[in-house]
């Protein structure tokens, strides 16, 4: 099972770039998209819904902000777009397909950097996930979460860690609300108490001191220097972390600000539906 997930800053973007082009070159069961960035009704040209996948849409009532989407070649038994809060759900950052015992999802956690209330906005938006995410690990599923969740875990994740110490997505809260659902302390060390690590860092399991990056600032020649953050990933349940075979980022051809993530699963995802 191949699973895909992506940032493309607008969905309409990425596919003027060759997105589309490339992801269906890749043979993917599965690709998890954030910020759409457009409203369902807009993304009716048969581009945006290739054949053989099936398409669904979390769009934010806010047109042309947010918004997160999962193409999927099985069909979905079950789609859910609302974890029943109102404020997120509204903003278009949470979609789940289900498939038998499988549930993929796609999140966009907010980010705090444009102004001080977005920032307590995404803090409340951690606190108010932590029990779905608890939740979602006591259930006995199998959980694949993927998407943009803003957040960096250590110095491995960022090129310039010590000077974005007061930046969103590296303050200490952020760090130690991520780290504890691998059941880490801030630092990135194992705690004693498990309890609080359901959830497995696909890309860190498989590279435990790599350091490949998933979004790069447009300012300054970033990404041509490669200063870097990783902050797009996947999450799984225990029960998959011994079926993680390969993961990647698609640093080229370059479609957004972020690059794909792709992570290959030994599942037999045709089973489970």
């Amino acid at each position: 099972m191949r699973i895909i997930s992506f940032n493309a800053n607008g969905i309409r973007s990425a596919v003027s770039k060759g997105f589309m082009d490339w992801f269906l070159s890749q043979d993917a069961d599965v690709l998890c998209i954030q910020e759409t960035k457009a409203q369902k009704d807009q993304l009716t040209d048969p581009v945006f819904i290739p054949e053989g996948y099936h398409v669904h849409f979390k769009d934010a009532q806010k047109k042309g902000y947010s918004g997160v989407a999962i193409y999927s070649r099985r069909e979905p038994d079950e789609v859910r777009t609302d974890i029943g809060w109102d404020l997120f759900d509204d903003e278009g950052r949470y979609i789940e397909a289900r498939f038998g015992n499988l549930s993929v999802v796609s999140f966009y956690i907010p980010s705090g950097s444009s102004k001080e209330e977005r920032q307590d906005f995404k803090y409340v938006v951690m606190d108010r996930l932590q029990p779905v995410l608890d939740e979602w690990c006591a259930s006995g599923r199998d959980y694949v979460l993927t998407g943009d969740w803003n957040i960096v875990r250590s110095a491995l994740d960022i090129t310039n860690w010590k000077s974005n110490q007061k930046t969103s997505g590296v303050l200490p809260h952020e760090r130690e609300w991520m780290n504890r659902l691998f059941g880490h302390d801030i630092s990135h060390q194992p705690l004693s108490d498990l309890i609080d690590g359901c959830w497995v860092d696909a890309y860190r399991h498989l590279h435990p001191q790599g350091q490949d990056y998933t979004w790069w600032s447009n300012r300054g020649a970033a990404f041509a220097k490669n200063v870097g953050w990783r902050i797009d990933y996947q999450l799984c349940t225990p029960s998959l972390r011994d079926t993680i075979t390969a993961c990647s980022v698609a640093r080229e051809p370059r479609f957004s600000d972020h690059a794909p993530l792709t992570v290959d699963y030994d599942y037999d995802f045709s089973s489970n539906i």
